[in-house]
């Protein structure tokens, strides 16, 4: 299952990749997509329902996915964040491979603001700090992931940085 932006990257094997298409250390075998997302789809595993969000910029079809999780009596918000970096070599201005990837990344940074979340989870351990809360969720459960706080500031914090890159971008075309 991939987002619709993304279908063509992944069943090219990264060929049509905006950044890595010509990379030959970043392509892979081609894989066929099964069921194409667009914003808002679920996907339902037993009974856990994950909704899939178009966040754009890492990729045309960076997704993070929301889901509810009860333990406990209580209900929390889970936020599992695709990606909002801007990797080294992101040409964020006059983008003619992917002319809204800033559009897109600041859509992202809305979209992410815009989640309610409790649990804070990412494609990478390093995003919600996996290794700290993995060594307390042997202590006290779930709790050692409950992190609304980290999610706020990983996401500001990653705004901050694209706005950085996207005005140092910007300012090096006008000289």
């Amino acid at each position: 299952m991939v987002m619709d932006a993304d279908v063509s990257v992944v069943e090219s094997g990264g060929k049509t990749d905006f950044q890595y298409g010509n990379v030959a250390q970043s392509l892979y075998l081609p894989t066929k997509v099964d069921r194409v997302l667009h914003d808002g789809d679920e996907v339902k595993l037993d009974g856990t329902v994950l909704v899939a969000h178009l966040t754009p910029g890492h990729t045309k079809g960076c997704t993070t996915w929301t889901m509810k999780l009860q333990e406990g009596g209580q209900t929390y918000n889970v936020v599992i964040i695709g990606s909002p970096n801007v990797n080294p070599g992101y040409k964020l201005v006059n983008n003619a491979k992917y002319p809204q990837i800033a559009a897109d990344y600041k859509r992202m940074f809305r979209v992410l603001k815009s989640l309610p979340c409790d649990i804070f989870l990412g494609a990478h351990g390093g995003y919600f700090d996996l290794e700290r809360k993995y060594a307390r969720l042997k202590e006290n459960a779930l709790v050692a992931f409950v992190d609304p706080e980290g999610y706020k500031k990983y996401v500001a914090d990653k705004e901050q940085a694209f706005k950085a890159e996207f005005a140092k971008q910007r300012a090096a075309l006008q000289q």
